[in-house]
């Protein structure tokens, strides 16, 4: 009875029809901003191309968004699968209200997956006159995301996981970080090895266009198109403001605010020129009617585009996907890349690591398959040499017990590389929009393909196939056995189970490996 209540419930929510959306457009009169005539000599130099500086680091990652959000005095455009009000998710909050309080226009678009319980919060922002707040495909029911699930489950399993911030038309950061405590190396309970690039020159205009062409959607909506259940009053933003502010002081004096102090780029002030890699770029997106399903095309996703530079490879392709779950057709077509002479390494999470088992329970089904290909396949390992470190040393804050693979990167021959939001599963084929930047630059793939030759041991297991003929085997038939191979304190040692996980996790994912709906993982 409950059940169809529920359902009863759902059913008659809908979405507003008579939502008006003023269009807005990305600012081109920046060039006079303290970023934009900074970096007009610097562009000038490299005609056509874009600039390009690596966020490896969490807390980098974490101060180049707070300095971005400083120097904007025009426009603050930001898109986000994830928002958490944790630590740092507040002091950024914080940046973007100091920026509307200096008169620079601040657009939010969230998706609407993470916004519940946070409404009232993006209400108070949307009420700033400098602020706008809009959402992308949202939940017709308000009051719980699961009826939504339950009712209209075809339209809201397609989230938008793209993640950009751009300032002043000039500079952007994209990547694979959402905003929150893990993604940026505070305190948390699990913390997520990932990627963002911070990009200058003619690939912003497209982040840019990029964004507009969400935000001025069909599938966008303002949030104030969805009553609050509070009052929204400028009391409320008062209050709201006067408590953020006074939260901003007291992290002043966290042990993360001084391990920010001692970060590498919040030490180095303003990037130099020479900080910057240089090279021809290309923002590749799905378009946000992807909400509405259809065929994949070329003209609305990216997945094919990305295939057709998979193509190209004429000697290696390095895959980085913290989800990966490649399907037939994909293990064929890197099985056809190796039969071409071409190197194909992969490394996506292990079982330990990865923080959603269903999606490991898709990815199982491959490895053989892959190895058998000559895939060469390693699986990340749960913990981090610099987070075990630091709890032992006490530098910085805390330590996690768990460390998560969360960059999407490719790297393809020694000179292109892709970074964004993009995995290779069906979520990010099919269901969810993303997006990424694919661009030039040997000096920073050199730097990934080292970096991945000199510590892919240190951080990976390498998955081996083990074959037993008919005529050796227990059974009587040929048996096909993967081992993790790592390197411990210098032994080599070779695990015949996912490692460090137990037997009651490994059953679990193993029987959802049987019956697990590939196309939602």
């Amino acid at each position: 009875m409950l059940f169809g209540l529920l359902l009863i419930s759902g059913g008659c929510a809908s979405l507003p029809d008579d939502v008006q959306r003023q269009p807005s457009y990305a600012l081109n009169d920046t060039h006079d901003t303290d970023i934009g005539s900074k970096l007009t000599p610097l562009l000038d130099k490299h005609s056509g191309e874009s600039g390009f500086y690596l966020l490896k680091d969490g807390i980098d990652a974490f101060v180049a968004r707070m300095k971005l959000a400083d120097l904007a005095q025009k426009s603050l455009d930001v898109q986000y699968y994830i928002w958490h009000l944790d630590t740092t998710g507040r002091l950024l909050y914080d940046r973007l209200i100091r920026a509307a309080e200096r008169g620079v226009r601040v657009r939010l678009l969230l998706d609407d997956l993470d916004t519940a319980g946070k409404e009232f919060g993006l209400h108070l922002l949307d009420l700033h006159p400098n602020i706008e707040v809009r959402i992308y495909n949202p939940f017709s029911h308000r009051g719980s995301r699961a009826i939504g699930f339950l009712t209209e489950l075809n339209r809201v399993n397609r989230r938008m996981h793209n993640k950009s911030m751009t300032v002043d038309n000039q500079a952007t950061i994209v990547g694979g970080r959402n905003v929150g405590n893990e993604y940026f190396g505070a305190v948390s309970t699990s913390a997520f090895a990932d990627l963002d690039v911070l990009a200058i020159g003619p690939v912003v205009q497209e982040v840019s266009t990029a964004f507009d062409t969400y935000w001025n959607s069909p599938w966008v909506y303002p949030v104030a198109a969805f009553p609050s259940a509070q009052p929204v009053t400028q009391a409320a933003y008062d209050t709201a403001r006067t408590n953020l502010s006074s939260f901003v002081e007291e992290t002043k004096e966290s042990k993360y605010a001084r391990a920010v102090s001692e970060s590498s780029l919040f030490n180095k002030g303003r990037l130099q020129p020479s900080d910057f890699a240089w090279g021809k770029a290309e923002l590749l997106y799905d378009a946000p009617s992807k909400a509405q399903g259809g065929d994949i095309s070329s003209a609305t996703h990216i997945g094919p585009e990305l295939k057709n530079t998979f193509a190209r490879t004429k000697k290696e392709l390095i895959i980085v996907s913290p989800y990966f779950v490649p399907g037939d057709e994909l293990v064929e077509f890197l099985g056809e890349l190796v039969k071409k002479g071409i190197r194909v390494r992969i490394l996506t999470n292990s079982l330990a690591a990865n923080d959603v088992g269903v999606v490991h329970a898709g990815y199982m089904r491959y490895r053989i398959a892959l190895l058998k290909r000559g895939i060469e396949l390693y699986e990340y390992k749960p913990d981090l040499d610099v987070i075990a470190d630091n709890t032992k040393t006490g530098n910085r804050w805390s330590g996690s017990s768990k460390a998560s693979l969360h960059a999407k990167t490719f790297a393809i021959d020694g000179k292109s590389l892709f970074v964004g939001s993009f995995n290779l599963d069906p979520r990010s084929v099919l269901l969810n929009t993303e997006m990424g930047v694919l661009f030039d630059s040997p000096q920073l793939v050199s730097e990934l393909s080292q970096n991945f030759d000199t510590r892919i041991n240190e951080k990976a297991y390498r998955l081996e196939l083990v074959v037993t003929p008919a005529d050796e085997s227990e059974s009587g038939f040929e048996e096909e056995e993967i081992r993790w191979v790592s390197y411990e304190n210098g032994e080599r040692v070779a695990y015949t189970t996912e490692p460090n996980v137990g037997l009651w996790q490994r059953f679990l994912v193993g029987l959802l490996s049987i019956f697990v709906i590939e196309s939602y993982l």
